[in-house]
């Protein structure tokens, strides 16, 4: 609790301390005793009005500061008219007094305010520990001796010391040492990372066990760190649909229900010769009634609890609007590779022909291949447990679209598709495989095929589970990777529809007849959300209703093009970002609902003349505590 929280509590509890002390003496009889007729009544008015004015003065001052800056129609304008109004009873002599009912629409109105303020200083907390994750130095080497400096004054290419227990300040290029790193502040992910000289770090994670020299890759501003917290603090700045609904509402509500307390109040006395302080007291409860900030604080106050919920779990939304969308997403579109798949390349499978040993065949064709640096290529050579001697490679061609040729020991070796052994005319037994295939000849004589296939990250299955049970009915994929293992990866994953072999500019075009098939079907309301690894989906992150990029650490193009950025390289998130922005919307309309039908339910009595001033105070203050308590609900994401 702050300061100023403080200072307020202290208030309300002598306010409180003061009302009590008046009731006792007013319903004991000693301020009769002590000040006879009328004197009882004025000494209740005082001691009642001092407990109103301790615990409201600025809620008072700040109504006339607005009224004089012409923005009257706040709840503090319409909680100072009716508390005034209650106290002003007192003159006339035919009403009962209601000086303690002021007083207490003040008080509680001040407790709701307290609490108000608690909870959007625990989601603020929230968004603040993302904060923190910002370093304050960085160690350089002068003259033999480590200098602590501001992280501004680096440059691409200057060395800086971590020592363990420190937080990265810039990204860069682990030159000397190893460590564990503490992913958890951006990613959400318990387990450490080992980082080793050549690995990337990015600013923000903490490290843990040793000394590492790192050489600056980016200068602060465009560090990690720096994008993600301009991203967080920029978030409450584009709201959601029904947020900016509810600011307009309100200004539109407020206004008119204040017209009709004034009309309740002296129509009825005017035209129709009713008791004035009768219609008085029921304009002054239906302004109670009316103020609309139950609303007005818990909509925002759950978007913001559910984007600080999100943020711990290493989910940074780029606004309440994205969330809301998310919430309404019914299709989700996957790139494949990076995002279903680890987007590296290793041998699944051997088929050595008859007679030729596994080993064999794997030693032959990663000689062939010795030259290369294709990925598959590479997977290849790692899966070779025998040591390679490429001095006995000669004449190595890359044939376009085919393979390798290349003499080894003087015999002819190819490795590379059908097409290759069809274009040297070697019989050879062809496979088929969720994968890329490479078949493998030794002077024109076939000696087996291997296997290269994108594995599966783990999570990717319970990920397209999980997006089906939280109401997503539609998951597409599209991928540039051939037909045949784009649709046995679909029907791995329980994928529902496949669109394969297509250029990047042909995924744009995929991804605007989905929109349009499921604006059409959906009338509008339903969403689609297109998740990808951030660095060559930026044409179709920006097109998707909700473009989410995963495992975006240190992808620059993810943090621009996308409205969520997913830090840590696991699909299962996408469903837990969707159940984040499911239940933030549930809440929201909660409130609404609760807060609506409360306040029009005893609107209506207040009219009546049903409603009395304690009846008000639960109305207004009581609801709204009970949507702010429903609100901070938001923040406690699934862990």
């Amino acid at each position: 609790m702050n300061k100023k929280q403080k200072t307020l509590l202290i208030r309300i509890i002598v306010a409180l301390a003061i009302f009590v002390v008046a009731e006792v003496l007013s319903q004991t009889g000693v301020l009769a005793s002590a000040f006879g007729e009328p004197g009882e009544l004025y000494a209740e008015f005082a001691i009642f009005f001092i407990a109103f004015l301790v615990a409201g003065y600025d809620i008072v001052a700040g109504a006339f500061r607005n009224l004089a800056h012409g923005h009257a129609l706040d709840e503090d304008f319409l909680m100072t008219i009716a508390t005034f109004g209650a106290f002003a009873l007192v003159l006339f002599p035919d009403s009962d007094p209601h000086m303690a009912e002021g007083a207490a629409v003040m008080i509680f109105f001040q407790v709701g305010e307290l609490f108000q303020s608690y909870a959007v200083d625990k989601s603020r907390k929230s968004i603040a520990d993302m904060m923190d994750i910002s370093p304050e130095f960085a160690n350089i080497m002068r003259e033999g001796q480590l200098e602590q400096v501001d992280p501004f004054e680096l440059v691409p290419d200057d060395e800086f010391v971590v020592l363990p227990g420190e937080r990265i300040p810039l990204d860069g290029e682990i030159v000397d040492g190893e460590s564990q790193i503490d992913t958890a502040a951006l990613t959400g992910e318990s387990v450490p990372r080992m980082g080793r000289p050549g690995d990337e770090v990015i600013s923000g994670c903490v490290n843990l066990t040793g000394r590492l020299v790192v050489r600056a890759t980016k200068p602060f501003e465009d560090s990690t760190v720096s994008r993600i917290l301009e991203l967080v603090e920029n978030a409450s700045e584009k709201k959601a649909r029904t947020e900016n609904f509810i600011t307009r509402f309100a200004r539109i509500y407020t206004p008119v229900v204040v017209g009709l307390a004034a009309a309740l109040a002296i129509l009825p006395p005017l035209l129709f010769g009713q008791s004035w302080s009768d219609w008085i007291l029921r304009g002054l409860t239906f302004l109670v009634v009316s103020c609309p900030c139950a609303l007005v604080i818990s909509v925002p106050l759950s978007f913001f609890g559910g984007i600080g919920g999100a943020s711990r779990q290493g989910i940074l939304v780029k606004g309440s609007n994205y969330l809301e969308a998310l919430g309404d997403a019914t299709t989700v579109v996957f790139d494949k590779t990076g995002t279903l798949t680890d987007g590296t390349f290793s041998v699944t499978e051997v088929f050595p022909a008859e007679g030729v040993d596994r080993g064999q065949l794997l030693a032959t064709a990663a000689l062939a291949e010795s030259f290369s640096t294709h990925p598959i290529a590479q997977s290849v050579k790692a899966a070779c447990e025998s040591t390679l001697d490429a001095s006995v490679v000669t004449d190595v061609e890359e044939i376009s679209g085919k393979g390798v040729k290349a003499q080894i020991a003087g015999e002819e070796v190819l490795v590379g598709n059908g097409k290759l052994m069809t274009a040297f005319s070697v019989p050879f037994e062809e496979r088929s495989a969720a994968g890329t295939v490479l078949y493998v000849a030794k002077g024109g004589r076939f000696i087996g095929a291997i296997i290269i296939a994108d594995s599966l990250k783990p999570q990717a299955k319970q990920a397209i589970a999980d997006l089906h049970a939280a109401g997503v009915h539609r998951t597409v994929m599209l991928t540039g990777d051939r037909a045949s293992v784009a649709n046995a990866v679909a029907a791995d994953l329980g994928i529902d529809e496949v669109h394969a072999e297509l250029l990047p500019q042909n995924k744009v075009e995929e991804l605007e007849a989905i929109l349009q098939q499921t604006h059409a079907q959906t009338n509008g309301k339903g969403k689609v959300a297109f998740v990808g690894d951030g660095i060559n989906d930026a044409p179709v992150l920006t097109r998707a209703d909700i473009g989410i990029a995963m495992g975006a650490m240190g992808s620059d193009a993810a943090i621009e093009a996308a409205d969520i950025v997913l830090m840590k390289d696991n699909p299962d998130s996408i469903a837990t970002a969707k159940h984040i922005a499911k239940r933030t919307m549930s809440i929201v309309w909660q409130n609404i609902v609760f807060a609506l039908g409360v306040k029009f339910a005893v609107l209506i009595l207040a009219a009546f003349g049903i409603a009395n001033m304690w009846m008000a105070v639960f109305a207004d203050v009581g609801v709204a505590v009970i949507a702010i308590l429903n609100a901070m609900r938001a923040m406690k994401a699934p862990k």
